[in-house]
């Protein structure tokens, strides 16, 4: 099943997507009366109103409501580590950190070149999406309501920018207005085999390709990161998490993005994200 937050210039709606068909057709309530009924395989959790619009005739916004946190897992890829960074992989444990939701995107918006940066990033991730309403646990997975497509855009610059001996700036580098693409829309848990998903993610730019890896590659799976964040700062429904990305970023090859780019971010089954670089905007 697949389900995307759309909107045709107006309020925000969830709908049921019908990829053959090109249409969406709105679900009836709010995200948190349905998405933890349908997270337990529930019979009958979605209810449709109203008939099928066409797909081209709405705007895929993020699949995510305003309110709802933005989580990042960073560092679980060993290959992008070594490649683009120089670094081992971390000892123990991942890394996380908040991204703003201002960041955000949708799967054909246009990409905003911050004004503040000239190492514009890219990282294609697959990105869970939390529909229980608490995290259990001892099965962090089963709390998973399905997966999406993001490309972590990040400002490298801003990331290196840190006072000696204090770190990354992680906020600046990725929490840029109008950056992160995420969607086209959320694929459910029962369409993946159980376990953590293990698929291609490839992210290409102006038709050439720049990253290719599995997340099959992943330091620590989805269900490992899910009870990490959430033993730290807990989950609700609606919360999303990006999972890490695979070698071939712009900060290993040192093509970093331009004004005009296309960029397509996709994930094996999921979907393509496709934003266009902005122009270069004056400080």
């Amino acid at each position: 099943m697949k389900i995307a937050r759309c909107t045709t210039g107006g309020a925000a709606f969830w709908a049921l997507v019908d990829v053959p068909a090109q249409t969406v057709t709105p679900i009836k309530g709010a995200f948190a009366d349905w998405a933890p009924r349908l997270t337990r395989g529930e019979a009958g959790a979605i209810e449709t109103t109203g008939g099928p619009l066409s797909l081209a005739a709405v705007r895929l916004l993020p699949p995510i409501e305003k309110g709802n946190r933005v989580v990042v897992a960073g560092a679980n890829y060993a290959k992008h580590l070594a490649a683009d960074f120089g670094l081992v992989k971390p000892h123990g444990q991942p890394i996380a950190f908040l991204k703003a939701f201002g960041a955000l995107i949708g799967a054909r918006d246009e990409m905003r070149y911050p004004p503040l940066t000239e190492e514009l990033d890219h990282e294609v991730e697959l990105v869970a999406v939390i529909g229980a309403e608490s995290v259990d646990r001892d099965d962090p997975l089963s709390s998973v309501l399905g997966y999406t497509v993001g490309n972590d855009v990040s400002a490298r610059d801003l990331q290196r920018s840190g006072p000696p001996g204090v770190g990354m700036d992680l906020f600046a580098a990725k929490s840029q207005d109008r950056s992160t693409g995420l969607g086209p829309w959320i694929v459910t848990r029962d369409e993946f085999p159980e376990g953590s998903p293990k698929r291609r993610l490839t992210l290409k730019v102006n038709g050439e390709t720049r990253q290719d890896g599995n997340t099959a590659e992943m330091t620590w799976d989805v269900g490992f990161l899910v009870r990490f964040v959430d033993e730290r700062s807990t989950f609700e429904c609606g919360d999303v998490m990006f999972t890490g990305s695979p070698a071939g970023t712009a900060q290993g090859s040192g093509l970093f993005l331009k004004p005009g780019d296309v960029v397509e971010a996709e994930v094996e089954g999921i979907g393509i994200l496709r934003n266009t670089v902005g122009p270069k905007l004056a400080r």
